[in-house]
């Protein structure tokens, strides 16, 4: 079976990730690259956090919430999102990608993408938990980059 991969041109996984995605800087999503999507997949999912604020705020803080994603999707172009697919909310409370802004240190990101079964049937602004939920039980495959960040 082919491993879903998740790449970025604008850094390579464990790396830094460019000032200019920033939530403080221009806050712009870092194009993605997606590869060996599985044959049955249906949709794509895409949940952007910083396990590291669980440290400082007592939770992992979401930053970009993307579902629906067509199954064809083969890049996420810097600053924008794939047609169709829908943004969910960020605990910055807003809808859409809410860049890296790590209050004390460097923070790991990790951008998670998973490969479903089905689409999911949420509004937009659904939250993190929501999609998760509907997630359940319709993943087949997923794949994550890690990018760095420091204030």
């Amino acid at each position: 079976m082919d491993n879903l991969i998740l790449e970025s041109n604008a850094f390579k996984n464990e790396q830094e990730i460019p000032k200019k995605y920033g939530y403080k800087n221009n806050n712009i999503n870092p194009p993605l690259n997606i590869k060996q999507i599985p044959q049955n997949t249906k949709s794509l999912v895409l949940i952007m956090d910083d396990p590291d604020a669980m440290n400082v705020v007592g939770k992992i803080w979401v930053h970009w919430i993307l579902w629906n994603i067509e199954s064809t999707t083969k890049e996420i172009k810097e600053n924008s999102i794939p047609t169709g697919a829908i943004e969910g909310k960020t605990d910055f409370g807003e809808i859409g990608y809410g860049g890296p802004a790590p209050p004390d240190k460097e923070h790991k990101y990790i951008f998670k993408l998973y490969a479903l079964d089905n689409k999911l049937n949420l509004n937009v602004g659904a939250s993190k938990e929501q999609v998760e939920a509907s997630m359940k039980n319709h993943i087949i495959a997923e794949a994550q980059l890690i990018g760095k960040f420091s204030p």
